[in-house]
């Protein structure tokens, strides 16, 4: 049909024509619309939202895509135009009323995320589907069910839709009484996922003092921040938006949609030179992306590589386990089993486990060196504190209830209220591991820097000497706590180390000065240096002495009344702890 047929009178369209006419409308509008909606939801923007799970720091959007700890199947990044700060959550989620799980079938139900850590489940289990071939089948009678998922299933599990999952421990603190859980075993420690990524010029966690960092709120990435400030004596504030004012005394919180996010507020805000956000927590592999696409402008201030904070623990319902303690038995002997299996001999269980994720034999290897999976002694260690090398179940919990603080944990129960390790402790009595050891190490991938001004982080603890003398009152209970807490900085970390810097008051310099000069006042400031020094190595003495800390985990230094912290003559008689990690 031609134009001039078209605009004669009386000539009207076709049947065809008019079909082919509508199609071709429709197909300008359907373009139209795409266009429109493609410049408002640019790929990967945070229209959608996502979901944190805390069991394994994985994310999944509402549309599906998932963001993992490993990287596979990561979500690009978020358009920066869309990026902005969530509202903080007042309190804790409140979960679904607790209700007892039953089986059917024979078959326990446990759900998982894409996560190395677990695969001593999935290498007892033989895969992720219930099988008559499985440990659990042939030695227990009972098969299991192994599900991946990403979404936040604590309600779930509460009310007896599935019975077990994993998660770590804060999370136990975070949601406390209302988490009818039992917790029957440790799986491992993360080693190396998650991270704080900074700017050049941030050198250790008290430089954040002041500053604002980007988190995931509830999650393992605002526990790592809230842990190494405690850590720091630092306290953290909370703000709803970027535009608020921060506490110069305090770390300052702000939160997005989730991790990957919080890092993207952090990427914008030193691309566009504000400066507004000074560090970012999140875990692999948006950590390496945000520091390499940053110019050289940020870094990898630590990971929990060496810090061991970050322990994944089998939770069960609690009312499943009550009933069923005999097939909780089950699951933690099947659980030593498949870790020993995948610890001692991993390349053969590759297959399995890879299949299980959907990853290649060489991921799973680069997976695998991430996670410890502990073994039944380390177990034993880690719920009794005996732990030399790692944090322990109650150190922890108790330390994710100060972090957050009563703001957030308003009563909660005491840590072994989850506890139930009669499992661990009949498969110890049969002595079938008697010749596992703990055999957690240091993981050491690169050179660190200078003793002297490296350090993770500081703290200043006013330790009460006897006076003019650096002989320690051990009557007094605070000097007792304070040797606790420097051991429990070694004890969290393998490999770590403490420097001792030992300081006394200025105070009386101007009187020296008046008795008898400059030169009388040197003198006093020799005695000073040595009094410090002396002070310091009273502390490591102790150490040694009633923490059984090797000698070589404590340097000492006295620097005499040359760095006052202040005008505070109390403070200024204090013990300076830094803490240096393996990276």
């Amino acid at each position: 049909m031609n134009q001039s047929s078209q605009n004669q009178p009386g000539t009207g369209f076709t049947t065809l024509g008019k079909l082919v006419s509508l199609l071709l409308i429709l197909g300008l509008i359907g373009v139209g619309a795409y266009v429109v909606l493609k410049k408002s939801n640019p790929p990967g923007g945070a229209t959608g939202g996502t979901a944190k799970d805390t069991k394994s720091g994985t994310l999944t959007s509402k549309d599906g895509a998932v963001r993992a700890k490993d990287g596979a199947a990561t979500k690009p990044a978020a358009s920066l135009d869309d990026l902005k700060v969530t509202e903080a959550q007042p309190s804790v989620p409140t979960l679904s009323p607790p209700l007892a799980y039953t089986p059917k079938d024979n078959i326990v139900e446990i759900e998982l995320s894409e996560y190395a850590g677990y695969s001593g489940l999935i290498a007892a289990n033989g895969g992720l589907a219930p099988n008559d071939d499985s440990y659990f089948a042939k030695k227990h009678g009972f098969k299991v069910k192994l599900t991946l998922s990403e979404e936040e299933s604590w309600s779930a599990l509460n009310s007896g839709r599935m019975g077990a999952s994993a998660t770590t421990v804060d999370v136990l603190a975070v949601y406390g009484k209302q988490f009818q859980v039992v917790v029957p075993a440790q799986i491992g420690f993360s080693r190396g996922a998650d991270a704080i990524v900074v700017r050049q010029d941030i050198k250790r966690i008290n430089n954040l003092k002041g500053q604002v960092v980007a988190a995931s709120q509830f999650t393992e990435s605002e526990f790592f921040l809230r842990f190494l400030a405690q850590e720091a004596g630092i306290g953290v504030k909370v703000l709803d938006e970027l535009s608020a004012g921060p506490d110069p005394d305090k770390i300052n919180l702000v939160f997005a949609a989730d991790a990957f996010e919080a890092c993207d507020i952090f990427a914008e805000e030193l691309g566009e030179g504000q400066g507004r956000v000074a560090a970012c927590v999140t875990w692999e592999p948006k950590t390496s992306e945000t520091v390499a696409a940053s110019k050289g402008e940020a870094r990898i201030l630590t990971t929990n590589r060496n810090l061991l904070i970050v322990a994944d623990v089998l939770i069960v319902n609690k009312g499943f386990a009550q009933a069923n303690p005999k097939m909780v038995g089950g699951l933690v002997d099947g659980l030593l089993y498949g870790n020993k299996l995948v610890r001692t001999n991993p390349e053969s269980q590759l297959g399995v486990i890879g299949k299980a994720f959907g990853w290649d034999q060489a991921k799973t290897r680069t997976e695998l060196t991430k996670v410890h999976l502990s073994n039944l002694p380390e177990n034993m260690a880690f719920f009794s504190g005996a732990i030399d090398m790692a944090g322990s179940f109650g150190g922890i919990y108790q330390s994710a209830v100060y972090a957050y603080g009563k703001e957030y944990i308003k009563d909660p129960p005491a840590a072994e209220r989850f506890l139930d390790l009669s499992s661990l402790q009949l498969i110890a009595a049969t002595g079938i591991y008697k010749d596992e050891k703990i055999e957690i190490q240091p993981i050491k991938l690169s050179v660190t820097g200078s003793i002297e001004t490296d350090p993770l982080l500081s703290k200043d603890i006013r330790f009460l000497f006897l006076p003019n003398s650096d002989k320690l009152d051990m009557n007094n209970p605070d000097n007792i706590q304070r040797l606790e807490s420097i051991r429990a900085l070694l004890q969290v970390s393998p490999g770590s180390t403490v420097l001792l810097r030992g300081h006394v008051d200025d105070a009386m310099i101007g009187d020296f000065r008046k008795q008898g000069g400059e030169s009388f006042v040197r003198q006093m400031a020799m005695k000073a240096a040595e009094l410090s020094k002396n002070r310091a190595a009273e502390i490591k003495k102790l150490m040694i002495e009633r923490h059984k800390v090797e000698p070589m985990r404590i340097e000492t230094v006295g620097r005499g009344w040359d760095e006052p912290s202040g005008k505070d003559s109390e403070q200024n008689r204090r013990v300076e702890v830094q803490w240096f990690t393996v990276e």
